[in-house]
C-alpha cells in the first residue's frame, strides 16, 4: 500500500514539474512575441538593463497573465 502512493504521489509530481516548466516556456514565447510584434518602439531587453522598473512590471504582468491563463486551461 504505502509503494503505490509513493508511486502515485512522485507520478503527479512529475507530470505537474513538466506542467510548469511547459507553462514557462510558454510564458517567455508570449513576452518575446509581444516584445517583437506589438511593441517595435520599445525594447523590453534594453530596458531591463538600463533599470527601467515600469518595464520590469509589465513584463512580469504580462508573464503572470499567461501563467493564469494556462493554470486554468490545465485544471480542466
Amino acid at each position: 500500500m504505502q509503494l503505490e502512493f509513493i508511486t502515485a504521489t512522485l507520478f503527479n509530481l512529475g507530470i505537474n514539474l513538466i506542467y510548469t516548466v511547459l507553462a514557462l516556456f510558454i510564458g517567455i514565447i508570449a513576452l518575446i512575441t509581444i516584445d517583437k510584434k506589438l511593441l517595435r518602439t520599445v525594447d523590453i531587453e534594453g530596458e531591463l538593463k538600463n533599470g527601467n522598473i515600469a518595464v520590469s512590471i509589465f513584463a512580469s504582468t504580462i508573464l503572470i497573465f499567461v501563467a493564469i491563463i494556462i493554470s486554468f486551461g490545465l485544471k480542466g
